[in-house]
């Protein structure tokens, strides 16, 4: 295994010369400033790095940018994005060293360092995607596709701190393997990834200090809009197609999972498996009415799975594991996806571990451009790991305690139903925590037009135990509740703070337009982050149409429409 993975680092590093196919020039540092080539080079650097967290840094790397082309910016995205991809690298390298050296010391420390080689090759993934586009477009198509540039950065991000995250034991040593591994690779990727995903936040700005005018794409500024059939006009025809025919249940499935043998397959793994190499279009998999106690990963290499069931109470995948048992939250999951394209259509999901047990995951998500439609989320705490890129919620319900819907994605739910249940003695309720934790990611939590509830068993006792929308897991954690029916549990607070008053200041949490007992916003925290009511315009950023952009155009429809779940581009409620 570990010989497998120090190969592996090797073929990436190949693999990402090849992409990126950038050689760094060193400037002279001995030129004269009088050279005009030279000067230019430097006021282009100074405008790249004026608004990065870390402009020092910023100017260092930019500096090595070749200077025989200075009137093409994309030269200094090249050279910072062949940075980020080289401290990734790096920091993909220290991983497997220590695993050599301590993974056979704890399993805990073992179990973290092998979930950091894999998060550390996501990264590189999203990284390649980044040096396609900068490679093989022009500096326009970079401006149009900032969207998803955003998105990959952001993704990178959120790999390297839940890298981190896995390390939560400080008895066994994971303290002293962490520290290492930060000091010696992850600090740094964080920091040049987030001064790449900078300066593509600022590009309009930097272009025209440079003297460059672009055209703007009006089209991804607008909403999308829904068909006469409820459809986003974002689907393509052969999907819309395909998803009225699985409605009406007359699609032909690649695959058919039952437990009564009645299909080709007994297990979900099974047909996840039987997926092909090199598969184009959409792969179809039924999973028939039954309780399926196993533990599914949809690999990175299965792109565009449509997995459908019998209904959220019919067709369930169950499993139990948990952090008090030993496992990192991360690989609690009873379902988890990690590829682009999934749908997932009338299906529940559930970690039975129960809320003694701590964080246990119930469906772990981290597949770009994936979407969810009347499907089931059931467990206590962390029931949804929203971990990374687009993901989008339609018709579902989503129940548990503490940080029930967390993590560090751009992530949107709508027309849903959350469920807040009774936790353990002593405790409080915190619907989500959003991990943001760099101003310029493109992510955070949005709630809309949703129904958010007590249990049953929470409803007796639902003024004595303390509900919240949620509270910061990280500097910049944002999350937005808008056009949904609050219930009068929900704490006159709102919100939580996460240790004192860490993060208060430079967290986003927003309401919009809510309705319901729990709604007034008069008894609300007096953060400085915290928002009440905010405008029709700065809500319209966190609708469909604009937090879940992507694709070539920018617009959401591209990558939305190619999903088949019905959603709306705008406000829900006039």
């Amino acid at each position: 295994m570990n010989g497998k993975v120090l190969v592996s680092g090797v073929s990436l590093i190949l693999v990402v010369g090849v992409a990126i196919g950038v050689v760094v020039v060193a400037n002279n540092k001995n030129g004269s400033s009088s050279d005009p080539q030279v000067a230019t080079h430097e006021k282009n650097v100074q405008a790249m790095c004026a608004n990065t967290e870390d402009p020092k840094v910023c100017h260092d790397v930019l500096s090595t940018a070749p200077t025989t082309n200075t009137s093409d910016p994309k030269i200094y995205i090249k050279t910072i994005v062949e940075a980020a991809a080289k401290s990734v690298i790096k920091a993909l390298n220290m991983s497997g060293r220590l695993s050599l050296e301590h993974g056979e010391v704890d399993p805990g420390i073992k179990m973290a360092l092998d979930d950091c080689k894999d998060l550390m090759e996501f990264a590189m993934d999203s990284l390649e995607a980044a040096v396609n586009l900068v490679r093989d477009h022009n500096i326009q198509a970079l401006h149009d596709q900032s969207p998803d540039f955003r998105n990959w950065l952001s993704a990178v991000i959120s790999y390297q701190q839940s890298c981190m995250d896995g390390f939560n034991n400080e008895t066994n040593g994971e303290d002293k393997v962490k520290e290492q591994l930060q000091t010696d690779g992850l600090d740094h990727m964080g920091k040049i990834t987030g001064i790449t995903l900078d300066i593509i936040t600022h590009l309009s700005k930097i272009l025209e200090e440079l003297g460059l005018k672009l055209h703007l794409n009006p089209g991804s500024r607008r909403l999308l809009e829904v068909d006469n059939e409820g459809f986003p006009t974002w689907f393509s025809a052969a999907d819309r197609k395909l998803l009225n025919k699985v409605q009406r249940k007359q699609a032909t499935p690649n695959a058919v999972v039952a437990k009564d043998g009645s299909g080709k397959f007994k297990t979900i793994k099974d047909a996840i498996a039987s997926y092909p190499k090199g598969f184009k279009g959409r792969f179809v998999i039924y999973v028939k009415a039954g309780v399926y106690a196993e533990y599914v990963t949809v690999p990175k290499t299965a792109v565009n799975v449509l997995m459908y069931g019998d209904g959220p109470t019919k067709t369930i995948v169950t499993g139990h594991k948990n952090f008090v048992d030993g496992v990192k939250t991360m690989q609690t999951a009873t379902f988890a996806n990690v590829a682009k394209g999934f749908i997932a259509k009338s299906m529940g999901f559930e970690n039975t571990a129960g809320a003694a047990k701590h964080q246990a995951v119930a469906f772990r998500n981290q597949g770009d451009m994936s979407a969810f439609f009347d499907c089931a989320m059931h467990a206590f705490q962390d029931t949804l790991y929203v971990h990374a890129n687009r993901q989008f919620y339609r018709n579902c319900e989503i129940s548990g305690t503490i940080d029930f819907i967390f993590g560090r994605s751009a992530t949107l739910i709508q027309n849903s139903r959350i469920i807040v249940r009774k936790p353990n003695h002593g405790q409080s309720n915190t619907i989500t925590a959003d991990g943001t934790v760099q101003k310029n990611m493109a992510t955070g939590i949005v709630i809309q037009n949703c129904e958010i509830v007590p249990e049953k068993a929470l409803f007796p006792e639902r003024f004595q135990i303390k509900s919240y929308f949620g509270r910061p897991w990280k500097d910049y954690s944002t999350t937005v509740i808008m056009e949904s029916n609050v219930g009068d549990f929900i704490h006159p607070d709102g919100w939580s703070p996460w240790a004192g008053t860490q993060f208060l200041n430079t967290l986003y949490y927003a309401e919009y337009k809510n309705v319901g007992p729990g709604a007034n916003v008069n008894k609300r925290v007096k953060w400085k982050g915290y928002h009440p009511s905010i405008s029709e315009k700065e809500a319209t950023k966190f609708t469909v149409g604009q937090f879940l952009r992507g694709g070539p155009s920018g617009k959401a429809e591209d990558w939305l429409k190619a999903t088949g779940v019905p959603f709306q581009l705008g406000f829900t409620r006039s």
